[in-house]
């Protein structure tokens, strides 16, 4: 919603003060919302913001939706302090998204065991409290709500390396029931998980790390979606980036096509992740 009106006010050649002023907001106010940095965002703001710039009714319709849903606290503010800011809002926008494309070298957090998110959360040496540790973990086991709710559950398109399945996290049991949890959540009617396998080499020969592109179900207007998609590239040590321009998104679409084009099929992708998996089980006998 802010990414819509600062579109809408800087194409009517307004600065952040001019605007603010004709609807009896402060600059610092009115560079919030823009920024989606509060939800506080009153619906008759947004009305008057749209009414300032000259946006259609139908558009106005739709960004005063998305104010509507700003202001709704979501499950994941009552981790807060757990994450950054930065997270926190991809948590939000992963639980808005229509669809999400991801790739990954490790299996990523919405299909994850509750065993294997502890080995992965307990490594990081700033997590030290148990306590802190637990928290974390039912932090990310609820995330997974998006992709089993009943209603409009999230299509996820999942594209792991194959080293992610061979990748010891935890011990060998924590594989081998990550691995059977992969084939069982790969059955999932709006979940499709592809291999990108070792013999693929380097998809546009180069190294690359994970990233999610997250598509949003908006009002489409003759310009695209009143709300576009995204790329969310998780920083790990470093900060999280998130990138808007079109050019960037098309970019990470066609990155993204590449290795899907690279990588196996449903039914051969799930008999991988079988065959590994029996690799662990045997290993332990």
């Amino acid at each position: 919603m802010g990414r819509f009106l600062r579109e809408w006010r800087e194409a009517n050649g307004f600065t952040l003060a001019a605007a603010a002023k004709l609807v009896d907001l402060s600059a610092s106010a009115l560079q919030r919302i823009e920024a989606g940095q509060t939800q506080k965002v009153r619906k008759q703001d947004v009305r008057a913001l749209c009414d300032v710039y000259g946006v259609g009714s139908s558009e106005t319709a739709a960004a005063i939706d998305l104010a509507t849903i700003a202001r709704m606290q979501g499950w994941y503010r009552a981790y807060g302090g757990l994450y950054s800011d930065a997270f926190n809002m991809y948590v939000g926008l992963e639980a808005a998204a229509r669809r999400l494309i991801t790739y990954h070298e490790h299996v990523p957090g919405l299909l994850q065991t509750s065993d294997y998110a502890r080995a992965v959360i307990g490594a990081y040496p700033g997590f030290v409290s148990s306590s802190d540790i637990d928290r974390r973990v039912e932090y990310r086991m609820k995330r997974q709500a998006i992709i089993t709710r009943k209603t409009n559950p999230v299509a996820l398109e999942v594209l792991l390396h194959e080293s992610a399945l061979h990748r010891v996290i935890g011990s060998r049991r924590t594989m081998e029931a990550q691995l059977r949890h992969l084939a069982e959540v790969s059955k999932l009617p709006n979940v499709i998980l592809r291999i990108h396998p070792y013999s693929a080499g380097l998809a546009w020969g180069m190294r690359h790390g994970s990233f999610t592109i997250l598509e949003f179900d908006t009002t489409t207007t003759a310009d695209g979606p009143v709300e576009p998609p995204i790329v969310f590239i998780e920083g790990g040590p470093a900060q999280d980036v998130y990138l808007e321009k079109r050019d960037d998104v098309r970019l990470y679409s066609e990155f993204a096509s590449a290795i899907r084009s690279a990588a196996l099929e449903d039914q051969p992708t799930r008999e991988l992740v079988r065959r590994v998996t029996k690799e662990f089980e045997h290993d332990q006998h």
